[in-house]
């Protein structure tokens, strides 16, 4: 079964969330990227506690694809430092697994 990881990641706003996503996926970085809009977020900047809304992203990908994944997300990423986390599941679906290794392989690989 492929190893796969996911990537949390958090942005401002819907559009910013959508236009790394849909490079994420176009690139093939990510089999999928799921957007979860208006998570609150409190934390702490500059020396200053702040809230404001998010948008919460989780991007499927597999091991070998994940330092590219983050580094591309963080390149089109508009936040300073963004938060961009790779996540190992302890398990899953054998037939999901495939389908994100199959969904990240570059045309014509394998």
């Amino acid at each position: 079964m492929p190893e796969l990881r996911s990537v949390y990641l958090t942005f401002p706003d819907l559009d910013s969330a959508a236009s790394v996503a849909k490079h994420l996926v176009d690139e093939r970085l990510a089999a999928c990227v799921n957007l979860l809009p208006r998570a609150l977020s409190f934390y702490r900047w500059e020396g200053v506690v702040r809230s404001e809304e998010e948008v919460i992203g989780f991007a499927k990908t597999t091991v070998d694809k994940v330092d590219a994944l983050i580094a591309r997300a963080a390149e089109l990423h508009p936040y300073d430092v963004p938060c961009v986390v790779a996540l190992h599941p302890a398990q899953a679906l054998p037939a999901y697994a495939a389908w994100v290794a199959d969904e990240t392989r570059e045309q014509g690989e394998g």
